[in-house]
This record gives structure tokens, C-alpha cells and sequence, in this order.
């Protein structure tokens, strides 16, 4: 039997037995990715994986990093280790990336078996979607999709390095690369990330177009694909595609302008490549974690883009974290129509509801507390510049990945730290907040009353 009310955080489930199961689908999620990260962390401490031993905090790091596609490092993915090793990371990167639930729900199919309830329930979670109903044909969808991009992906990346590399080895980096930029993961083979492609057409459209693609969301493009026009397409996916094209065109411009006579990133390149470095960075801190030029010799000006842009993140049921793109829009069109003085937050000619506002309110809130309080720890345990330690903040939590060199001098406590960032933006703070609040059903109200606010 199987109990659900739609104000309750919690699920029933009375098995045969008479026993009762009692979690509510945060928690269930959050054990999910949490039994990855263990299951990945015992494989990568084997002998097999690894060119030299590692430490199991090392290990349970870079699980963790990869599970929650975030792309931060204590020690290099390319020589410390074997090719068993990052096969393992990137299966984790995948798992992580398309979620525990698009393959417990396509495998329960594949095997016979039916998608109950309780497990519609859980995904839909998951998906972060409100139609529980339609959450088998999106899994099958959201899966297929993935695969289809990272073929694509493998093929161009692996044509393009095969002189360079040799069959064996291009196939290999066009596999590993794919599959971390369409995840949003950011891992890389070599300790400079793509640095010495900084000025390669190929390798930049096609890593920034598999992240771009992955972290704009797969209801945006299957709505893409079922409406095909303008007019038809669904709110969401009109305020997701423009918010994306505005941050990254005013951001694209804001590094060109900013780092344009920088001798230490963008003056030594040819015009051509300044724009392709100014493209790269203005779109991987949408969780991306990828680098053409070196984050630690960016003017201070464009890092604060950066740590605005990964704070922000890419879209809901993407491979992107953050407080995501339309949570921020929501944010803006709130402020905008408070200052009009109008009753009601439009977009697209519909109102935006109440609950979305406050569930913007309420995530864009939660983030911000998580990562000052995160901050503030980092500050009395690691001895290193403020700047530096933001930037890691907001990276970690966002699931950037993008570092200024902090995080292979972290300590224990500090390492700690950043993993229980990445873990918490992975899952997102309003899910973690989940089963913290419980709805409260009274008909008891007080009189209203209005303080001062600023």
C-alpha cells in the first residue's frame, strides 16, 4: 500500500510484512548519490586505478567530485591515474550527470519490471518536474538524447586529435572529454585543463557546445523537439533560452573588454583567438569547470563575472547546478515589478505564480547562507588569500570546477568542506531544505501586519 498527499513531505509504504518505510524522496535521492560516492571511492582506491597510492580521502574527493560532475581535483586525473581509473571516473561522471534515477528507471524497464508510485514519486523528484506521469517517456528520452550528443561528441573530438594522439589515444580523450562537457563535469586528462587549445576552433565550440547543450536542460529541448516553434514553446523554455543567450553575450563581452591587453591571458592570442578565449571563459562557469587560460591570472574584474555566472549555474533538469538561470530571471522580474509597483510578475504575457517567487527566494537564500557559512570555515582553516577561497566556495557549490589553485593545498577539514559543498549543489539547497520544513495545514490566521524593510 502505497500512501501520498500532495502537502506531505513524506511517503508510506507498507510492505507485506506490516513493516512501514518511511523517507521522503530527498532523502532517498540524497542516499542514492551518497552510495555512489562510496561505491566509487572503494573502486578508485584500487591498486588497479591508480599509477601510485592514494589516500582514501583523496579517493572519496574525487568520487564525490565526480558524481556531483563538479571537476575539482586534489590530485590529476591524467597521471595519477590509470586508464581503469578515469574509466571509472567518467562512468561516475555519467551516473552522476544524467541521474541515479533516468538508469534505475530505464533498467526497472528493461527488466519487466513497472514504475510504481513510490518510484514515480522519487524520480519525479529527481527531474525536478511536476507530472509524475510523464516521467518514464523522460527518462527514456533524457537517456537516448544523452547518448546520441555524446557520439557526436566522440566523433568530431576524436577526428580532430587523431593525428596528434593516434587512433587509440584520440578515442580515448574524445570519449573522456565528451563525456565530462556534456555532464558539466569539467574533469580533464592533463593538469593545464585545454589550455593548449586555447586558440583551437574544434576544440572549443565542441567542448563549449556539449555543455552548453547538456546544461540548458532536457525539457528545453524536448519541448524544442515536440513544439518546433517560437510562439508554442512553454515559459520555461522561452525565459531558459533567452536568460542563456543575455548572460552568455554580456559576459562573452565583458572578459574580451576586460582581459582584451591582460599580457598573461588574452594579449599574446591572435584576434580570433581572444574571442574564442573570451567565449570559453564566459560560458564554462555555468558549472562547465573547463579552462583555456589560466583562472589565477584573470583580472580581478572578470573573476567576479565568474563568481556571479557560477553562482547562477545553467537550467533545471540539466547536468548544470547552481540556483539556475530562471531562478535569477525570476529574481530580476520580481525586483523589476516591485519597483513598478505592479501587483503581479509577468513574463511572456503570464504571470508568474506566487510559490515560484518564493521558491526563488527561498533557494537564492539558501545558497547564499551555505556559502558564506562555508567561506567563513575556510577562512579560519585554510591559509590563503579571501579571493581565493570565494571563488573555491562558489565553484564547489555551484559544481563548477574551476579552481585558482586552492584545492590541491586544501587541508583535511578543508577538503572536507568543499565536499560537502559539492554533494549539497548537486542535489540543490532547496531539496536538501526539503524535508527540513514540513507544510503546516492550519485554519488559524493573524492579523497582518508591515515592517520596515531597507
Amino acid at each position: 500500500m502505497v500512501l501520498w498527499h500532495p502537502h506531505s513531505k513524506l511517503i508510506e509504504r507498507t510492505p507485506k510484512s506490516g513493516r512501514k518505510l518511511l523517507a521522503a524522496p530527498p532523502v532517498i535521492l540524497s542516499g542514492g548519490f551518497l552510495l555512489l560516492i562510496l561505491i566509487g571511492t572503494a573502486l578508485l582506491k584500487l591498486p588497479i586505478a591508480t599509477q601510485h597510492s592514494i589516500t582514501w580521502m583523496q579517493s572519496f574527493f574525487t568520487a564525490t567530485s565526480a558524481v556531483t560532475v563538479t571537476g575539482l581535483v586534489v590530485v590529476d586525473t591524467g597521471t595519477q591515474f590509470t586508464m581503469f581509473g578515469q574509466v571509472i571516473i567518467a562512468i561516475l561522471i555519467q551516473l552522476g550527470g544524467l541521474g541515479l534515477m533516468t538508469f534505475a528507471i530505464v533498467t526497472l524497464i528493461a527488466l519487466g519490471g513497472k514504475v510504481g508510485i513510490f518510484e514515480r514519486t522519487i524520480a519525479k523528484e529527481a527531474f525536478n518536474q511536476t507530472d509524475a506521469s510523464t516521467l518514464v517517456a523522460t527518462a527514456k528520452s533524457v537517456l537516448l538524447f544523452a547518448l546520441v550528443v555524446e557520439a557526436i561528441g566522440i566523433v568530431i573530438l576524436a577526428w580532430h586529435w587523431h593525428q596528434e594522439l593516434g587512433l587509440q589515444a584520440s578515442l580515448f580523450h574524445g570519449f573522456f572529454y565528451t563525456i565530462s562537457a556534456f555532464n558539466n563535469a569539467g574533469f580533464a586528462l592533463s593538469v593545464d585543463s585545454l589550455t593548449p587549445y586555447v586558440a583551437d576552433p574544434i576544440v572549443n565550440l565542441t567542448v563549449t557546445g556539449l555543455f552548453i547543450i547538456g546544461g540548458l536542460g532536457f525539457s528545453v529541448w524536448m519541448d524544442i523537439k515536440r513544439k518546433r516553434r517560437w510562439s508554442k514553446l512553454s515559459v520555461y523554455s522561452r525565459v531558459m533560452i533567452v536568460g542563456t543567450f543575455v548572460i552568455n553575450a554580456i559576459a562573452l563581452i565583458a572578459i574580451y573588454l576586460i582581459e582584451h591587453d591582460n599580457p598573461n591571458t588574452l594579449a599574446p592570442l591572435t584576434e580570433t583567438g581572444k574571442w574564442l578565449a573570451s567565449w570559453f571563459q564566459a560560458v564554462t562557469p555555468r558549472t562547465a569547470g573547463f579552462n583555456t587560460l589560466a583562472i589565477d591570472q584573470l583580472e580581478d574584474a572578470s573573476t567576479a563575472i565568474m563568481l556571479l555566472l557560477m553562482f547562477i549555474g545553467g537550467g533545471s533538469m540539466s547536468t548544470a547546478s547552481g540556483i539556475k538561470v530562471v531562478t535569477f530571471a525570476v529574481l530580476i522580474l520580481s525586483t523589476y515589478a516591485y519597483l513598478r509597483r505592479d501587483e503581479q510578475v509577468y513574463v511572456f504575457k503570464r504571470e508568474i505564480s506566487k510559490e515560484s517567487i518564493n521558491k526563488a527566494l527561498a533557494l537564492t537564500m539558501i545558497s547564499a547562507v551555505v556559502t558564506w557559512l562555508a567561506i567563513f570555515v575556510l577562512l579560519i582553516t585554510e591559509k590563503a588569500p579571501l579571493l581565493d577561497i570565494v571563488f573555491e566556495a562558489v565553484s564547489a557549490l555551484g559544481t563548477v570546477g574551476l579552481s585558482r589553485g586552492l584545492t590541491g593545498e586544501l587541508s583535511p577539514v578543508g577538503e572536507l568542506i568543499i565536499v560537502l559543498l559539492m554533494f549539497m549543489g548537486r542535489l540543490g539547497p532547496l531539496t536538501l531544505a526539503y524535508f527540513l520544513a514540513s507544510p503546516r495545514q492550519t485554519k488559524l490566521r493573524f492579523a497582518e501586519t508591515k515592517v520596515a524593510i531597507g
